[in-house]
């Protein structure tokens, strides 16, 4: 018999991505699009393909739709967008936090890559000679990433921070306020981007977010009617959602100017929600503000994280517990080879232990040496640690000082080993938080930040952590089910910025899908390695139990490797089935 169809997937458990129960069946595929999904016994049998991958004992999903990541700079030189292709990310969007690389003027471009560098510890130097600039107006920058090709979808939003550079000069660099006539063309070219494809606009307002050289984001103390007028883009466009990096404390008074924007505009609005130490019930107001949002008509909604945003300490990396220390500086631009050897020497060892941190400031004085808050990370290590883990705790078993056993945990496997710091969402001690987070319908999966904090985290495996942590191997708490975890990732993320062609397993829709095996889904581990341009470093989380990835029908992975098909392009704006 003739094959009918380009690819055949038989015999799958399949989670549709809708949300409703998991169930035996068969898809078949033409092209770039889903042609049947066929329960068994439907009497439906969908016909011989070109190519057929039997899913007996596997889940066939959605592919992943990853809404917060920082691919700006590397979706110009990577095609396999690493590490999301390797976690059945099938879309990526990027232009978060209000920063990225156009609208910009030439003279502009270093700038914007301490901007970049400042904010999402992105190696300024690997952006510097990867980057190809090809453009100046957002609309260009779009023109030159629909020439690219990836393993996925990639979509972008524009920028705040590059916008009131590149219409304010160094006054908006500089966060003064804006004119009205800075305002009016802010929100001008805004609309413009939109109606070219960019799929929102991004703000920051936390001052969290610093350029390399100390300044804040652009942008995060703009007034009300600038941010509003942003907003009347959105509307005036017709699509577009407006994304917000909040500070923590700060969020419930921003609902003020959020629920008007997201009344007058029509837009969703979206926002960071994390369990920061100092306010760890402040999570439960943000909702209540939300509930009230959303029953006023406002679309409000808060991006959360699959687990802690916590930061991976290591002698190579961005971050350690001694770096505030004055020996630091002997070792901290020496190779890592020659780092490592003078870190063995005994008496160097001592030395940096027994001498007393620089004082920079609160938050990194908490950052290095908050010892009941650094686990030491081990083989199979579970993103929900017991207390019992901390340097903290096991100083006090073994009766010696914290800085110690950290200095010693970080000396392990020949001076890489890691300390993780959890810096939100585990003030209790365990992933409660985040469960109740994840259960609620006004939340959505979010601030993975893949391909940022290069040095620091690694959290573009959140999708493979997901299915595996939440829907499975959870230990100190209840999961979530397995349907649930998959329509965060998939339906509800495609859905929030408008992308209705995929993120469902139905006929007529996108062929984005992935074949998991269920029992085999993992993380590995964190591994720092040196693949950036210059060879700049950058943590990385492989992934195993992903039979097939499958993008626009093509396979671009197969039994957890690569294919080498690319046939992710950009998304311009909206889709539709």
């Amino acid at each position: 018999m003739a094959a009918s169809h380009d690819l055949v997937i038989r015999n799958a458990t399949i989670v549709d991505g809708s949300g409703a129960p998991a169930f035996q069946g068969h898809i078949a595929v033409d092209g770039e699009m889903i042609t049947t999904v066929a329960a068994h016994g439907g009497g439906d049998d969908p016909g011989r393909g070109h190519r057929e991958i039997d899913a007996d004992g596997r889940l066939v999903t959605p592919g992943f739709v990853d809404i917060h990541t920082h691919y700006d700079a590397q979706a110009t030189w990577d095609p396999e967008l690493t590490p999301s292709g390797w976690h059945g990310v099938t879309t990526v969007v990027m232009g978060n936090c209000g920063v990225g690389f156009a609208p910009v003027e030439p003279h502009r471009r270093d700038w914007l890559i301490g901007l970049m560098e400042g904010v999402e510890d992105i190696p300024g130097a690997a952006m510097h000679d990867g980057i190809r600039w090809e453009w100046e107006t957002f609309e260009e920058y779009l023109d030159a990433l629909d020439a690219r090709r990836w393993v996925a979808d990639v979509g972008t939003q524009v920028p705040h921070g590059a916008l009131r550079a590149y219409v304010m000069g160094e006054r908006g660099a500089a966060n003064e306020a804006a004119t009205p006539g800075d305002i009016a063309t802010m929100a001008e070219l805004t609309q413009r981007a939109l109606r070219a494809g960019a799929l929102g606009f991004s703000t920051s307002r936390t001052p969290l977010h610093k350029a390399a050289d100390g300044e804040f984001v652009p942008g995060t103390f703009a007034a009300p009617e600038e941010l509003l007028a942003i907003g009347g883009a959105i509307s005036a466009a017709g699509h577009g959602v407006f994304q917000a990096a909040l500070h923590h404390p700060d969020a419930p008074g921003a609902f003020e100017w959020m629920t008007e924007l997201a009344r007058r505009s029509g837009a969703r609005v979206t926002f960071n929600l994390n369990q920061p130490d100092d306010a760890p019930d402040l999570w439960r107001t943000d909702l209540d503000l939300i509930e009230r949002a959303v029953a006023s008509g406002a679309d409000v909604r808060a991006q959360v994280a699959g687990r802690p945003v916590g930061i991976l300490m290591a002698w190579d990396a961005t971050a350690n517990p001694f770096a505030l220390r004055p020996s630091w500086g002997e070792v901290a631009s020496l190779a890592p080879v020659d780092r490592r050897a003078k870190l063995a020497d005994p008496t160097y060892r001592r030395r940096l232990i027994d001498e007393t941190p620089v004082d920079l400031g609160e938050f990194l004085a908490f950052i290095t040496s908050s010892w009941s808050k650094m686990w030491i990370v081990t083989d199979g290590f579970d993103y929900e640690p017991d207390p019992s883990g901390t340097v903290a705790a096991i100083a006090e078993e073994q009766r010696r000082p914290p800085a110690e056993v950290a200095y010693d945990a970080l000396c392990a496997d020949d001076g890489r080993g890691q300390l993780w710091f959890p810096l939100f969402n585990y003030s209790q001690e365990n992933l409660d938080v985040l469960h109740d987070l994840h259960r609620h319908d006004l939340t959505i999966m979010g601030l993975a930040d893949a391909g940022a904090h290069c040095a620091t985290i690694c959290d573009g495996s959140m999708p493979t952590f997901m299915m595996s942590f939440w829907a499975r191997d959870r230990r100190r708490g209840p999961t979530l089910p397995l349907e649930r975890v998959v329509h965060r990732q998939t339906r509800a993320t495609a859905l929030h910025y408008g992308l209705a062609d995929r993120g469902l397993l139905a006929a007529g829709m996108r062929a984005d899908l992935n074949v998991i095996d269920a029992d085999r889904i993992a993380i590995g581990p964190a591994e720092l390695v040196y693949d950036l341009p210059t060879g700049a470093p950058r943590y990385l989380q492989g992934a195993q139990g992903y039979g097939a990835t499958v993008c626009r029908g093509e396979v671009v992975a197969e039994a957890d490797q690569a294919t080498g098909a690319t046939p992710g392009r950009l998304v311009r704006g909206p889709q539709s089935p």
